[in-house]
């Protein structure tokens, strides 16, 4: 892979996990998880490999999902308090959800079903940021 184009994703990995940790706003964070997963996925896939596309792909897959229940979450919340202010997590299906979808994306013991399996698809160098990086915004 170029080394600008490479740059230019950890620049981004960095910058999603800053607007995450940044904000306030249930909408941004989201925005900042999202913006981290799109920038591993080109890192996950360089090597043309078919196990680096399968895990490239699980990868997607499973991030997406939990970011979709992030996203369904702090609707449920907005919608029953009135506000998108990430400290306001009250109502009841929220927080569960919530969790649920963070245990997801980290990786934890109910939800790392995925974990294993994109850690065999990938070199080394890409397996340190997925248990690393990857784990900071959530």
């Amino acid at each position: 892979m170029n080394p600008y184009i490479m740059s230019i994703l950890m620049c981004n990995l960095a910058l999603g996990t800053i607007i995450t940790a940044a904000s306030y706003h249930w909408f941004l964070a989201w925005v900042g998880l999202e913006l981290n997963t799109l920038a591993i996925i080109p890192i996950l896939a360089k090597h043309h490999h078919p196990r680096a596309t399968e895990a490239a792909t699980k990868y997607f897959i499973i991030q997406a999902t939990a970011s979709s229940i992030i996203l369904f979450s702090s609707i449920i919340n907005a919608w029953h308090t009135g506000t998108w202010d990430i400290t306001q997590l009250t109502t009841q299906p929220a927080p569960t959800m919530l969790l649920i979808a963070l245990a997801m994306k980290l990786g934890l013991a109910p939800m790392h079903f995925w974990l294993p399996e994109v850690m065999q698809g990938t070199d080394t160098t890409t397996a340190f940021i997925i248990a690393t990086w990857q784990k900071l915004p959530p």
